[in-house]
């Protein structure tokens, strides 16, 4: 059996993004297939997903330098204590499915601060004399992302981070690859719209189906 992490970033829900018709797809395709893995649901817009402000660097050193976890400010325990939960549950789970919509040429900035919180030295990735190393080996990722334009290809490739930014984390922790099913083009071509829709709920379907 395995730990499948459903990571979403978007603030509408399928009945209004095509991102998430998608994901939603995809992720009830793959219980259909795997109906003895765990399915977890890590929606961003609903999770405290703590900043790396500096109360979690006061906290971070504090406890560096042997303090005790109680002696932290209410402020510091919170917020270590929440991202330890995050990176935990990251480094525990087997497979993980990305959605996230295209905003300013990247995903929500809620995506970011939470790839900021799993990113953790012992947990993810670990230092070595010649650098980091992922220590993610044996997982499996998958991201589903919807633009309004085309920018999976062509003369506006050059200017999608989104996906791109998700490939280099993902390689930072180790993880061998990273699938990936951009929805796009609707803004675009409004009148397509309909059509791109059910196109990327068919292809988010087949990919399910071999997300072994």
């Amino acid at each position: 059996m395995a730990k499948v992490l459903y990571i979403t970033a978007n603030p509408n829900d399928a009945t209004q993004s095509f991102s998430m018709v998608a994901g939603d797809a995809f992720i009830n395709e793959y219980k259909e297939v795997n109906p003895a893995d765990e399915i977890v649901h890590v929606n961003l817009y609903q999770e405290h997903i703590p900043h790396i402000d500096g109360d979690v660097f006061s906290g971070w050193g504090k406890l560096g330098s042997g303090a005790e976890f109680d002696t932290l400010t209410s402020e510091e325990q919170r917020k270590v204590a929440r991202l330890n939960e995050l990176s935990d549950q990251f480094a525990q789970a087997d497979k993980y499915v990305f959605v996230t919509p295209m905003w300013n040429f990247s995903f929500p900035p809620v995506m970011k601060a939470y790839l900021d919180a799993v990113a953790v030295a012992g947990k993810s990735f670990k230092y070595t004399a010649e650098g980091s190393v992922g220590l993610l080996t044996d997982k499996k990722a998958y991201h589903i992302q919807a633009n309004g334009g085309i920018y999976s290809r062509g003369p506006a490739g050059e200017l999608e981070m989104g996906h791109r930014y998700m490939r280099i984390m993902m390689n930072f922790f180790g993880v061998p690859s990273i699938g990936s099913l951009f929805v796009e083009g609707q803004a675009a071509m409004p009148d397509k719209a309909q059509e791109i829709k059910e196109d990327g709920i068919a292809r988010a379907k087949e990919a399910a189906r071999t997300f072994q």
